[in-house]
């Protein structure tokens, strides 16, 4: 069974975080709520999550400088950043928010449709990685178990075969979104994009080395 995959929701306003929580409910994944950046650091901590939803404005330590230490995080750093804010301070403002790390900007009121649309891309894609992470370290195990036999290369083939298949779904996937974004030519395409190819490209290279006669199968 599939888990669930987490989703932090990043607001010092109660009221913010419910109507996230309504927006955000039909996607049937685990909202996490952090009322500060302080919170939201510490929930990043000990759990994974999928995306993360930001407020910019926040008393103390607000969303830029939140999203600088999620950014400096080995752990996290790659995790994508919404940023929400009720406050349009023009481009310079907005391009604050993607040179902190932002794959996303929206400006509130914004439409419930469309930010639950962008969240479950970024959803489906992190639980398709899990996916494909877990299989590719049970066929991992399995190769380095010693040398497999005849029925067991032809299982290891075809869930090589399976897995790059999978992942070229993915890929796919993920060349449409970007065509689709950068029709928008806004910053936030090649923000999005850029993410997209560089967990894709991981991803590729991890299941390439993995295919006979590579340096990590073969050793």
């Amino acid at each position: 069974m599939v888990q669930k995959a987490k989703i932090l929701l990043v607001d010092d306003r109660p009221e913010n975080l419910l109507a996230l929580e309504a927006i955000l409910s039909a996607l049937d994944q685990t909202l996490v709520r952090a009322s500060s950046g302080e919170e939201a650091l510490k929930a990043l901590l000990t759990d994974d999550f999928a995306v993360i939803l930001l407020d910019v404005q926040m008393p103390g330590m607000d969303g830029f400088e939140t999203a600088a230490h999620i950014k400096r995080r080995e752990r996290t750093r790659d995790i994508p950043i919404i940023f929400l804010t009720a406050i349009n301070h023009g481009p310079h403002h907005t391009f604050r928010g993607y040179a902190a790390g932002a794959v996303d900007y929206i400006s509130k009121p914004f439409d419930p449709w469309v930010l639950r649309a962008k969240v479950s891309v970024f959803v489906e894609l992190y639980m398709k990685n899990c996916q494909l992470r877990e299989q590719a370290s049970l066929l991992r195990l399995q190769l380095e178990g010693g040398r497999p036999s005849a029925d067991e290369a032809r299982e290891s083939a075809g869930l090589l075969a399976e897995l790059s298949a999978r992942l070229a779904a993915v890929e796919e996937q993920a060349e449409a979104l970007s065509k689709q974004l950068d029709e928008t030519a806004d910053a936030a395409a090649v923000a999005t994009a850029a993410h997209l190819e560089r967990k894709l490209t991981g991803l590729r290279r991890a299941l390439d080395a993995l295919e006979p006669g590579s340096g990590s199968a073969a050793g």
